[in-house]
């Protein structure tokens, strides 16, 4: 048995093939863990690029980054979830791919912002650098892409 047949046959996936409640429940869990991704993540990158400089990063800096890792547990949890239906066939789709790729990507990429003393000195109030000002435009972009190849994947 394939790791693909296994994850296939596990009791959620079974439960999700067997319930369309449970499988709008779960997806809806998904989308909201995508919004509170979004909706946390791209305010934070456009105010360290310089917009908005009215909103102070020591206020909202931290509590954005928890809204966002709120928003990657749920959107992690619930995404494995729904994959686990048919992982076969998501594996055979191309924006499916892509969108695991942009968000192994992000994730190699939120490790260099959140380990930046930049990063951390610019949530204490200190200037934005350069440096962070760049993965933040970085990150604004590959977020746009990977919710873009994510609403891709069911025209494939």
């Amino acid at each position: 048995m394939t790791p693909l047949d296994w994850l296939a046959a596990t009791p959620v996936a079974a439960a999700l093939r067997g319930s369309p409640t449970l499988y709008l429940i779960v997806n809806a869990a998904h989308i909201l863990g995508i919004g509170l991704i979004l909706g946390a993540i791209l305010p934070l990158d456009l105010r360290l690029m310089g917009f908005f400089r009215r909103a102070l990063l020591p206020v909202i800096g931290p509590f954005l980054v928890r809204a966002a890792a709120t928003g990657v547990a749920l959107a992690l949890g619930t995404g494995l979830a729904l994959f686990s239906v048919q992982p076969a066939e998501y594996i055979a789709n191309f924006a499916f791919v892509t969108k695991l790729t942009l968000l192994t990507g992000l994730a190699g990429l939120i490790i260099v912002q959140h380990t930046n003393p930049g990063f951390r000195a610019a949530l204490q109030g200190y200037p934005v650098p350069l440096s962070v000002r760049l993965c933040a435009l970085l990150s604004f972009l590959l977020w746009l892409a990977a919710l873009l190849a994510g609403r891709w994947i069911g025209f494939l």
